[in-house]
């Protein structure tokens, strides 16, 4: 048998492959993993925009500093020279690329990856549709043009489908025209465009999933063209297997942000409807099933297969909490493993009433900010609370849609990818034991990745992390104690208590 069918690592020998998105976090993990594991891959192009006064080479040296790449860098070092940064930007119109550059990537690139997209939920429609819709367009048409092409797998978002309770892992269509969208964007003047944004968008909570349903499409359009592949992941988070390393993260995704937040003593009140189960998805299984599907893809040719193999990429079916369990376990291990720089002792409020919310965000978040900067400002420090506070609720409330409602995201095409592999491709193979039968020891090792891959915390402080947090602890209950007598003093003073007290006297001796 052609080693190629039979083995991911045959199927990937003496490939060039074309990524977008590799600085971002599956990004990075797709990079190390393809190097890691598919050893004979012949080169990886990396497509990169300058940035903050940094070339595309210092842009690549420095995402090579990251701890992800520790492990690739002590075992096999010259893999690294296999990378190949690619000026270019997915904003813009043709991504940007050089004719040299272009032709390159035509004459040598036979994966492609696209993963590079724009992923604010409070950006304007106009950069949404340049960002993710018509650099899809733009990639479809390089791709159209590439000799040796065999696979283009697309990365997209299970979100993009949620005017629907059940998405299925299938292309909806829509009876919205992307080139349309493209040629408004280009021709319209933002203000206008911005005035339009919800008769665009419709149904949909944001631009950013309004924008990659729209991307779907553009792959649908170029499937005849194109051997396509559509990946839908939920939320990813936390690595989960030590490949390479467990609890690795580089951002604030999904439960994580809410998690740092109550453990720091910045999120007092959390609107979310408690009870509504979330889906994330680890990192490494999300990368190992862009893997995956490339190989299965790939070893077809267009004429042998003009599908659009989609997959969601979700937890569903293997272990699925509710927002208020999984936000309860990280509070519980962030007791254990205290953050350095905590600023208060945890407390978070769930609501999911909005009245409620707005009372508990005043009392709760942005009076003692208010206060607290006060006392900045008078010692000549700089003020910094009330501008976090304001971010923690721009923050919650952009997300308040995915956290207030639930879908049901069928997954056994993705979970088939993992069924079918055979003891060669054992590297790609995922762990479902440990996320269906110790979520605890997951997410602990997520909360350690949190302090530090996150926070730079040194792990051989946490004695002292601890002591600080038993002193907040202590101070919160003083404060506590000291209010709730404040107030009860005040009714009685004003004879309020024993009115309560009688009240409830009398409603007692009626039900007896």
């Amino acid at each position: 048998m052609d080693t190629a069918q039979s083995s991911i690592q045959g199927f990937f020998a003496g490939r060039s492959i074309f990524i977008t998105g590799a600085t971002g976090y599956m990004g990075k993990v797709l990079v190390e993993k393809l190097l890691r594991s598919c050893p004979d891959v012949k080169e990886i192009f990396l497509l990169m925009r300058p940035k903050r006064g940094m070339g595309i080479d210092d842009r690549l040296k420095n995402l090579l500093t990251n701890k992800l790449f520790d492990k690739l860098r002590n075992e096999r070092p010259s893999s690294f020279e296999k990378l190949v940064p690619v000026a270019g930007d997915i904003s813009v119109e043709g991504l940007a690329l050089m004719p040299a550059d272009r032709q390159m990537l035509i004459d040598r690139v036979s994966v492609i990856f696209h993963s590079g997209a724009n992923v604010r939920f409070d950006e304007s429609l106009k950069n949404m549709i340049f960002a993710n819709i018509r650099s899809t367009r733009d990639m479809c048409v390089l791709a159209s043009s590439m000799k040796n092409l065999t696979v283009f797998v697309h990365v997209s978002t299970a979100y993009c489908q949620i005017d629907k309770h059940v998405v299925d892992e299938i292309l909806y269509p829509t009876d919205i025209d992307w080139r349309r969208v493209i040629e408004v964007a280009e021709s319209v003047d933002e203000y206008i465009l911005k005035i339009l944004t919800m008769k665009y968008i419709r149904a949909m909570p944001n631009t950013y999933v309004f924008s990659k349903m729209l991307a779907e499409q553009v792959i649908s359009d170029y499937s005849e063209l194109l051997p396509c592949v559509i990946v839908r992941p939920t939320v990813i988070i936390s690595m989960m297997d030590e490949d390479p390393i467990k609890g690795w993260i580089d951002n604030f995704n999904g439960p994580i942000g809410s998690w740092l937040g109550g453990a720091m003593g910045i999120l007092h009140v959390f609107y979310c409807n408690p009870n509504t189960r979330g889906d994330y998805i680890p990192v490494d299984w999300a990368i190992k099933s862009l893997i995956i599907t490339a190989w299965k893809r790939g070893i077809k040719t267009i004429s042998e297969d003009k599908t659009v193999h989609v997959y969601n990429c979700s937890a569903n079916n293997i272990k699925q909490m509710t927002i208020e369990e999984i936000q309860k376990l990280g509070f519980e291990i962030f007791q254990e493993f205290p953050p350095d720089r905590m600023i208060w002792s945890p407390t978070v409020t769930f609501t999911n009433r909005r009245w409620l919310y707005y009372i508990l965000m005043m009392l709760l978040h942005f009076l003692p900010s208010i206060f607290v900067d006060g006392v900045l400002k008078l010692s000549r420090a700089k003020p910094m609370l009330l501008k976090l506070q304001r971010r923690v609720y721009v923050t919650n409330s952009a997300l308040s849609h995915f956290l207030l409602n639930e879908w049901v995201f069928k997954n056994s095409k993705f979970l088939d990818l993992f069924e079918m592999l055979s003891a060669e491709n054992k590297n790609f193979r995922i762990n479902y034991n440990l996320y269906d039968n110790d979520i605890r020891e997951y997410c602990k090792n997520a909360v350690i990745g949190v302090k530090v891959y996150l926070l730079n915390d040194d792990m051989n402080n946490l004695a002292a992390a601890k002591r600080k947090r038993n002193r907040l602890d202590f101070l919160h209950n003083i404060i506590k104690t000291i209010l709730i007598t404040f107030i009860l003093w005040i009714l009685y003073r004003k004879n309020i208590l024993s009115n309560i007290v009688n009240a409830i006297a009398y409603i007692f001796y009626i039900n007896v």
